[in-house]
């Protein structure tokens, strides 16, 4: 009896002394960790270190706890020897404890590793702003590729079909870099701001060679907004509020999927705010107003290349434009439904040619989750010189002289897109969309140029397109993408064109 209690005694020892090999391997590698710790002075790395110290402490209670209960089985067992020494016999370490031992000290260190590559992520040095206040750079590095059946606007973001033979290009001047910042409370609102940029001014403008494969830089958005918890301020380069969404797309970066085919994308100079009129636990009825600079259209502009004016049709008017939105939106999950109706405004002179106009419109938009994995979204317009928004076929009026005479004319204008998204996993998404933006033909037809295919006859233009967009990783984003363009002209056939682009990124 006494030689089974020995055993025992002697196997309960050497399990206690297996635990405190564990317990000092522990000690030996959380000193290290938390003296990597120690060094950073992030908020994050702070919150890491009283971690590891909470473990340390709890270890070394163990441990303590762990050394009394071994004393006393020590005593027990020398008692025991000392009754029966030559009856005991010698108990080794089995292969089973020396396995685990080498198991645990094994994931030790990969769990030190794991923490001391994280805690080294932390400790990197982050970027500086004058406020003290934390900066962070973000962007994609977007290489695309684009096949053009046939002529196209562009070769590298198509979005006219011109006829003629087509073309095959590779990019990455829609790369994109941003910086973000958090500043501090103002008037009990957190403050934000962010910028973006990408490559994609236009470079045919320059005959160097090398600027043109590089691409010039361009301001796409930026945002500078106050934040209540129920009520925003803001001030902004972005798209109209009377259009929140775009369809997705990877090739579609530099100028968004289906612009200048019902997408009202062009991004202007805002300044507003908005209110939580109501806010439930289902969903939140609000209302959005802005005032807008609106930019001329692009058709404008080159219509008027030879004519010097220091300022566009809408500052000459010398009234900003407005817009608002009603929305309501369901609280149940960020990407949940939501419904909005919008409306716009905006005068116009244009000093060169001596003639007011206005702008206006009326849209609404929509985003539906069908199921758990597919949702439906669009937006519908209607209004008049819509071109510096982004639509009215690259214009906001037309013109022509006869004599002593000019007749000029706003044109009307309506359009809007539709896309079906099925997001089969976090990683992987299938997309189709359509979208058109239509002047009516016979505002147009007075108004025709001699050149039969140009935008200033250009009257309707159609887009559909379908995507699979996937992301093995956080970092890592693949597309391909597949577009059919429809451009119809009052004084020439419909032109068409197939797209095939590729995308390849890497986020940061």
């Amino acid at each position: 009896m006494n030689n089974k209690n020995s055993v025992a005694c002697e196997e309960r020892e050497n399990r206690w002394i297996l635990l405190l090999a564990i317990c000092v391997t522990c000690l030996t590698a959380c000193p290290a960790v938390f003296a990597q710790a120690q060094a950073a002075t992030d908020a994050t790395e702070q919150e890491r270190i009283r971690a590891l110290t909470s473990a340390m402490e709890r270890v070394e209670s163990q441990m303590q706890e762990s050394q009394r209960e071994l004393a006393e089985i020590k005593q027990q067992l020398a008692a025991l020897r000392g009754s029966s020494a030559a009856s005991i016999p010698q108990v080794s370490e089995t292969p089973n404890a020396a396995r685990e031992l080498a198991e645990a000290v094994a994931n030790l260190r990969e769990t030190q590793a794991v923490d001391e590559s994280q805690i080294a992520t932390f400790g990197q040095m982050k970027v500086e702003s004058a406020s003290k206040y934390p900066l962070k750079v973000s962007g994609m590095i977007l290489m695309t590729g684009v096949v053009n059946t046939r002529g196209t606007d562009s070769s590298q973001t198509p979005a006219v079909a011109y006829g003629g033979s087509g073309s095959t290009s590779i990019s990455v001047k829609q790369t994109v870099l941003g910086l973000d910042g958090e500043g501090p409370r103002l008037f009990g609102a957190r403050t934000h701001g962010d910028v973006r940029v990408d490559f994609s001014a236009d470079a045919s403008e320059t005959a160097n060679i090398s600027t043109y494969s590089l691409g010039l830089v361009r301001l796409r958005t930026a945002h500078a907004e106050l934040d209540w918890d129920h009520a925003q301020a803001y001030f902004a380069l972005d798209r109209s509020i009377l259009s929140p969404d775009s369809p997705a797309s990877l090739t579609a970066v530099a100028q968004p999927a289906l612009a200048w085919s019902g997408n009202l994308w062009a991004w202007n100079p805002q300044v507003g705010g908005s209110f939580d009129l109501l806010r439930t636990q289902q969903g939140t009825l609000r209302i959005q107003s802005a005032l807008i600079d609106t930019a001329d259209a692009p058709w404008s502009n080159l219509a008027l290349s030879g004519i010097y004016s220091p300022s566009s049709s809408a500052e000459s008017s010398r009234w900003p434009g407005v817009e608002t939105r009603l929305s309501y939106s369901s609280t149940q999950q960020e990407d949940g439904a939501r419904i909005g109706v919008s409306g716009f405004f905006a005068p116009h002179h244009v000093q060169a040619l001596g003639f007011g106009f206005d702008s206006w419109a009326g849209a609404a938009d929509f985003r539906l989750p069908m199921t758990r994995f597919m949702q439906l979204s669009g937006n519908a317009y209607y209004g008049s010189a819509l071109g510096g928004l982004g639509g009215g076929a690259y214009k906001d009026y037309v013109w022509k002289s006869e004599g002593n005479e000019m007749y000029y004319r706003a044109l009307d204008d309506g359009g809007g897109w539709l896309q079906w998204k099925q997001k089969i996993a976090d990683r992987l998404e299938f997309n189709e969309a359509f979208g058109i933006d239509n002047v009516p033909g016979h505002q147009l037809l007075p108004y025709a140029v001699s050149t039969p295919i140009s935008f200033s006859n250009l009257a309707r233009n159609r887009t559909a397109t379908a995507n699979v967009i996937y992301s093995p990783s956080a970092y890592l984003v693949f597309s391909l993408e597949y577009r059919h363009i429809m451009s119809s002209y009052v004084t020439a056939p419909t032109q068409s064109t197939d797209v095939i682009g590729l995308g390849a990124g890497y986020r940061f």
